[in-house]
């Protein structure tokens, strides 16, 4: 749920829709193809005047505190499709400039998009593990419905997709939590920004904390009561509070 009073970060905000539908993939069945990323996104709105990786990373070679040599330095990773090397040269750009909100911005939405990729390259693990043991629609069954695939061989394709699922979903899991620690720093820095604790909300919903998401969605209302969405705020705060275990 995104709203029009975070146009004023439209650059952004986009990829955090973009990363939001992708990181809803496995739970709801729809997104978009693997591999769609902040890079895809940059590469789709021209990059001219991105500097090269080599050149960059030479840059902060010479100069590790140069703030602006890791900025680009992420830029030409983001461009390029790089997003967790991105994210390593987007944090150096938050620890020699912690507050720098744009920053904290930008890491925290290549942090979704690290998430989003994770969750469809779980999604595809599963996909492949059903379509091996015909456990898929239309998969290797007899007429009666019988799996043809000898069971040893089905369950050994199960037990090393169950391990790979793990590992994606454990890492799509950390990637959504940093995204919320990120704008946690953000909000700290702009306490008196509604828009900062809107998203703030929406990346810990899609984190799964939803006392996080409560607190944050409650702060927007507080900050901006009037606001033309706070409709929409307050019947998502009342849903996901007859959800949470702390209310039953």
């Amino acid at each position: 749920m995104f709203f029009p009073r975070l146009r004023r970060h439209a650059k952004w905000m986009f990829v955090f829709l973009a990363v939001a539908l992708g990181g809803g993939f496995v739970l709801f069945g729809v997104g978009t193809q693997a591999g769609t990323g902040v890079g895809d996104l940059f590469r789709g709105g021209g990059s001219s005047g991105v500097p090269s990786i080599s050149a960059a990373q030479k840059q902060t070679e010479q100069n590790p505190k140069d703030v602006a040599a890791w900025r680009a330095l992420s830029t030409a990773l983001q461009t390029n499709g790089q997003i967790d090397k991105a994210i390593e040269a987007q944090r150096q750009v938050v620890a020699l400039a912690p507050k720098d909100g744009q920053a904290l911005r930008e890491l925290a939405t290549l942090y979704l998009s690290q998430a989003g990729s994770k969750q469809q390259q779980a999604q595809l693990v599963q996909l492949k593990a059903a379509y091996a043991t015909g456990s898929f629609p239309g998969g290797l069954t007899s007429p009666s419905g019988q799996s043809i695939l000898d069971d040893t061989i089905a369950q050994t394709i199960n037990a090393q997709a169950s391990v790979a699922l793990q590992t994606l979903v454990g890492a799509a899991q950390a990637a959504s939590s940093a995204a919320v620690d990120a704008y946690k720093q953000l909000a700290a820095l702009s306490p008196g920004d509604p828009n900062v604790q809107l998203e703030l909300a929406q990346a810990a919903q899609q984190a799964g904390d939803t006392a996080t998401a409560i607190l944050a969605y409650e702060a927007f209302l507080k900050l901006a009561p009037d606001d033309p969405n706070a409709p929409i705020v307050k019947a998502q705060l009342k849903q996901l509070k007859q959800t949470s275990p702390a209310s039953r």
